[in-house]
């Protein structure tokens, strides 16, 4: 949004930038976005993705193993990513706070920073018709005011303050009070699956042959997924059967019911006979969590207020979906923003944000049930057992590849998707991404990436702007009661 002109503000509870652990996997058509995101004018620049791609891991491989008489073994190696259009086929592995703080020092080279430990409190959305058909009649016009609470304040400051925003983007989580507020309805269910991830080094007493590649492993402790992760890092994922980290009381998590020792002891148990082990001190980040698999009944109000990320869709983490998904919500909600507050298009535009997200959300959400049922359920050997074989597993890890990757996103038929004249391009899908591909420069036969000549700063509709990280709220066009203005 910057980036096209807009006047943004930001605000996130959180009094500091994220450290450690959280979302880490990057899929190829979100690397794509990054790529178009330029850090200068010029179309030349490099994109976000060069810093992207230098810091993280990328994960080529994907490893599958399962349990025999003597433990777990190899039964096979595939291509982590096997989207064949896809322009990077691979992952990139980087934990949260680095990902977000590429795009956060890129705000700062435009005068935009995140405003920190400031929660919204209340706000009120006009009822008008005519205010809300009309994107451009602002201060005269009040659309939607937001009163915002200062965390860090000292108990004899003025705590709160007053915004009048024309548009306000709740991206603030699973638990979102914007969409809470709103009246908005997750719809969907919570799951029996208890997983742990924890993030370390690993010592050197660790002989897991697959440690830098993915690695899906079934064992008769359970199931488990290993990631690598950017320098020598890994990522571990382990089913937990104990279910001492659920309060009997209330039936949620407790965190202080478990411990990051007792995951790595389920790891090793569940890797047997190979050895996966860290020092104390090389224990990054772990968790606990339940898979709970829900849609947003709406993710908009009156095309004023939207919610976007986990806000709109939660489910498993372990097919590296969730921050992907967020930020392509954000990308996609971002452009249009931009052309309806510069007179490119009227409000109708941004009908087409839950319209197309929405669809694609719900798709997600049948992807990781079959997904995360596949992972979870034992691999059935010798026709012993009732869950998939090691054929079906790798089948469907193959078959969602396109999905997953995020390069096969087809949006349907809707006021800016016409498929009239398909048939004048058969290998450009209408509703698609286009095609990455290679230029010849005809001035000088330099080669050069379309990719790297269509910017993503709202003047070309086939690379769209990325919108701000994971935050509380974005506001365009701002007032305070003290009058004044974010211009």
């Amino acid at each position: 949004l910057v980036h096209a002109g807009i006047n943004v503000r930001i605000i996130d509870k959180r009094p500091t930038r994220i450290t450690a652990g959280h979302a880490d996997g990057i899929q190829p058509r979100t690397i794509e976005v990054f790529q178009a995101i330029h850090t200068t004018a010029l179309p030349q620049s490099y994109g976000l993705a060069d810093r992207l791609l230098s810091r993280a891991a990328h994960m080529i491989m994907a490893a599958f193993y399962n349990s025999g008489p003597n433990g777990i073994g190899c039964i096979g190696r595939v291509p982590d990513v096997t989207a064949p259009t896809a322009r990077y086929p691979f992952e990139a592995t980087l934990h949260q706070g680095e990902t977000e703080g590429i795009t956060l020092d890129s705000m700062s080279k435009r005068g935009l920073e995140v405003e920190r430990a400031i929660v919204p409190i209340a706000f009120q959305i006009s009822e008008d018709p005519t205010e809300l058909a009309d994107p451009h009649a602002y201060p005269g016009l009040i659309y939607t005011q937001v009163v915002l609470k200062h965390l860090a304040k000292e108990s004899e400051e003025i705590d709160t303050e007053t915004v009048y925003a024309k548009f306000v983007i709740g991206t603030d989580g699973a638990h979102s009070w914007v969409g809470k507020t709103l009246g908005i309805a997750m719809d969907g269910e919570q799951t029996d699956f208890l997983w742990g991830v924890i993030d370390i080094t690993p010592s050197e007493t660790t002989d897991f042959p697959d440690t830098r590649n993915k690695s899906a492993i079934h064992s008769t402790n359970g199931s488990c997924m290993v990631i690598p992760r950017e320098g020598d890092k890994i990522r571990i994922y382990v089913q937990l059967s104990d279910t001492d980290a659920v309060d009997p009381g209330t039936g949620r998590i407790n965190l202080g019911r478990y411990g990051p020792e007792r995951l790595l002891e389920v790891a090793k148990k569940t890797v047997r006979p190979y050895t996966i082990d860290a020092a104390p001190d090389k224990i990054e980040w772990w968790t606990i969590y339940k898979v709970g698999q829900r849609v947003a009944s709406r993710f908009t109000e009156h095309e004023r207020v939207f919610i976007a990320g986990d806000a709109c869709h939660t489910h498993s983490p372990k097919a590296g979906q969730g921050m992907n998904a967020s930020m392509n919500d954000t990308h996609n909600l971002a452009w249009k923003l931009a052309y309806v507050l510069r007179g490119w298009a009227d409000m109708s535009l941004l009908k087409t944000y839950e319209f197309e997200r929405r669809k694609y959300a719900q798709d997600l959400i049948a992807f990781d049930k079959r997904f995360s049922s596949l992972f979870s359920e034992k691999l059935r050997t010798d026709n012993e057992g009732h869950g998939p074989t090691h054929e079906e597993f790798v089948g469907a890890f193959q078959a969602y590849g396109n999905f997953s990757s995020g390069v096969s996103v087809h949006y349907a038929l809707s006021t800016i998707t016409d498929p009239t004249h398909q048939t004048a391009a058969t290998n450009l899908i209408i509703g698609q991404r286009l095609l990455p591909h290679v230029l010849v420069r005809a001035a000088d036969t330099r080669e050069d990436h379309h990719h790297g000549l269509t910017a993503a700063r709202s003047t070309c509709p086939l690379h769209r702007c990325l919108a701000a990280p994971p935050t509380t709220m974005i506001t365009t066009t701002t007032t305070t009661t003290s009058g004044a203005s974010c211009s």
